[in-house]
């Protein structure tokens, strides 16, 4: 296929598809789970979601070009028994912040990167922290669409040396071999795909 015909997506489009398939895994969490490991060794479950949640929330004001705040992490897990819904109603929200005319144009955020980049940051949290809830809470994997894996893998090129030195990403693991392009994303931002 002609690279000149294959289809740019928006980084909204990219985020709608990336929470059709984080909606089930949140919802998929039990209470029971909360205290457990992930495969980001300095979170339990329930501040994995509360990371997600904070990300999801100020990666909207992020999209308006708003100033975002990361210094505390509420816990919305603790807030509200309703908790599961109120990410899949923040989530609702971040596809339609980055789908407004002109989110991923110009640049944003505290470090004035281009938007489209910090929007793939969303992408990028909104997929791998997915798969870690998923692996940490025994759900199915829950994949992530091509159009996704390719938009992140750019992303992961350009934010990695800078990530890995914040702390954000791990080192690199070896692939698997015969790993999947999703796979391959996993491993480069420090995460063993067959981690259980």
């Amino acid at each position: 296929m002609d690279t000149n015909e294959a289809k740019t997506y928006g980084i909204g489009e990219l985020l709608a598809m990336a929470r059709t398939r984080a909606v089930p895994v949140v919802r998929g969490i039990p209470d029971g789970a909360l205290a457990g490991p992930t495969p980001c060794a300095e979170y339990d479950v329930k501040a994995l979601v509360n990371h997600l949640f904070q990300v999801i929330v100020q990666f909207q004001r992020l999209a308006a070009k708003e100033t975002a705040d990361f210094g505390e992490t509420p816990d919305r897990v603790a807030e509200s028994p309703e908790w599961r819904e109120r990410l899949a109603d923040e989530a609702d929200r971040l596809v339609a912040a980055w789908s407004a005319p002109g989110a991923e144009e110009g640049r944003t955020g505290g470090m004035n990167m281009p938007a489209r980049l910090v929007g793939s940051m969303a992408l990028l949290d909104l997929t791998v922290h997915v798969w870690d809830l998923a692996r940490a809470t025994g759900q199915d994997d829950p994949g992530a669409d091509e159009a996704v894996v390719t938009e992140l893998a750019g992303a992961v090129d350009e934010l990695a040396p800078t990530a890995r030195k914040m702390g954000v990403f791990g080192e690199p693991v070896p692939e698997p071999e015969g790993a999947s392009a999703y796979e391959r994303l996993l491993a480069r931002t420090g995460r063993d795909p067959r981690w259980t």
